[in-house]
């Protein structure tokens, strides 16, 4: 889909539908919880914004205490190019086998008193299984990560803001890989309406690739804060584009700032042992566990 369609799309129907539009295309459905070792998950569904309504699958995770007074934050979290499941999913797609990543990120919100959403926007378009590193450039329209997945995070905002315990104003958006970049195209300053009254709160973007397939060639601005976090020995995006993106989008104001890791490769943060032997993505995962919630902590804080 071509970045005018985003538009189109966008144009018709975001401000409606963040302000609240509702219909029988935009109905969403919560399972019973799905029995876990760890904390658990709800599987969800609910309505992409893309122009076929995609009904996406969710996993939400609540927080131990009862919401405060006036709602509590949350965050959606958007997967990489793998998708949501771990590779020895072996065909069982379900909150029991969600990656050992978005498991950790999900328990580390809960356990600071956020709802936290993992969105899984491949496996309702068929590809459930992700795709392998290097096949960028076959991997079909309706995953794309500039014009559709930003859709898909909508989709997850507008979910969690029709839940009670939610504080509709505090949602904050948290991406890795493919999904840093879907987060990046998301928080962009592009779209109908004040998306500092409608959109997320704020950005964290793990290791994105920043070419954004040049959508952004004129600057980047974007209408909330956005923190990225990238490693110099990151095996499948280039830390220089980020550079770039982030320089340019801060140098004419934008609330951006880069964390760069010496050291550190693509997906630092895994907390497979194999992952966090390598010493630099260790003291990255450190690093980047404490930046995260201290940016969330202040910009998800009550107005």
């Amino acid at each position: 889909m071509k970045t005018m369609g985003m538009k189109r799309t966008v144009s018709a129907g975001l401000a409606a539908i963040l302000l609240g539009a509702t219909g029988p295309a935009l109905a969403r459905q919560v399972a019973p919880a799905a029995a876990t070792a760890q904390a658990p998950a709800q599987r969800v569904t609910f309505r992409s914004m893309d122009e076929p309504r995609t009904e996406l699958v969710g996993y939400l995770f609540k927080p131990g205490a009862p919401a405060p007074q006036g709602g509590a934050p949350a965050v959606v979290l958007m997967h990489g190019r793998g998708g949501v499941y771990s590779s020895l999913a072996n065909g069982v797609y379900d909150a029991s086998t969600l990656t050992r990543r978005l498991r950790f990120w999900a328990d580390y919100w809960t356990q600071r008193g956020y709802y936290a959403l993992v969105v899984d926007s491949f496996g309702a378009r068929g590809y459930p299984t992700g795709f392998a590193a290097g096949s960028y450039a076959t991997r079909p329209p309706e995953v794309n990560e500039v014009t559709i997945r930003p859709l898909d995070a909508y989709g997850a905002m507008r979910f969690l803001r029709g839940l009670d315990g939610v504080a509709d104003d505090r949602i904050g958006l948290m991406g890795f890989s493919n999904g840093a970049s879907a987060t990046l195209a998301t928080m962009a300053d592009d779209k109908p309406g004040d998306m500092t009254r409608l959109g997320f709160r704020a950005g964290l973007a793990l290791y994105p690739g920043c070419g954004l397939q040049n959508r952004f060639r004129q600057g980047y601005k974007i209408y909330a804060p956005v923190r990225v976090f990238i490693g110099t020995a990151d095996e499948e995006v280039s830390p220089e584009s980020c550079r770039n993106l982030v320089d340019r989008a801060a140098q004419a104001g934008a609330p951006i700032e880069l964390t760069v890791y010496e050291g550190a490769g693509h997906g630092f943060d895994d907390p497979s042992r194999s992952r966090q032997a390598v010493p630099a993505n260790a003291a990255a995962t450190e690093d980047v566990r404490q930046k995260a919630g201290a940016f969330f902590e202040t910009q998800l804080a009550p107005r």
